[in-house]
């Protein structure tokens, strides 16, 4: 029976999509992140997420078990040192996928996938909010340019 063996294959053996999921789990962890298809990068998030958890308990048992999946030391270094004390008080959700279009060339679906901590840009835009205006507001900010313009009259006479 095969039952609850619903997951993505990647057109890959068994060895070779889990090649494939280290080695794009070491470029996430190390470049913060990566371009790639949509396929993969749901199939990444399921592998990843499990081991940036592990990151938050620096113990020997877990590096050695992070290590045992990516293979890299620097990986495994930046995952427990840098990557663990912005997630400490996160409880989950570590990776953020953004849709960018098809491909030219086979039309495969694209996105960024990214760590949800490093992504400085969008860090900025939720820390700097818009300011709200009222109908009030914008009245009170209309007649002092209404002025200026009535003030620069008499001196142009």
């Amino acid at each position: 029976m095969r039952h609850n063996k619903k997951f993505n294959h990647l057109s890959r053996t068994k060895s070779h999509r889990d090649a494939l999921l280290a080695n794009m789990t070491i470029a996430l962890i190390m470049r913060k992140r990566i371009f790639t298809t949509l396929a993969k990068a749901k199939a990444l998030r399921v592998y990843a997420e499990p081991l940036i958890n592990r990151a938050k308990d620096d113990s020997m048992v877990n590096r050695r078990l992070v290590f045992s999946y990516l293979q890299n030391k620097e990986a495994v270094t930046e995952l427990f040192r840098e990557v663990a004390q912005k997630i400490a008080e996160r409880n989950g959700g570590y990776t953020r996928i953004l849709k960018t279009g098809n491909r030219l060339g086979d039309n495969a679906k694209m996105c960024f996938i990214e760590l949800v901590d490093y992504n400085e840009a969008m860090l900025k835009d939720s820390g700097a909010k818009k300011e709200r205006r009222t109908r009030r507001s914008r009245k009170s900010a209309a007649a002092p340019k209404a002025e200026a313009p009535e003030a620069e009259a008499p001196a142009a006479e």
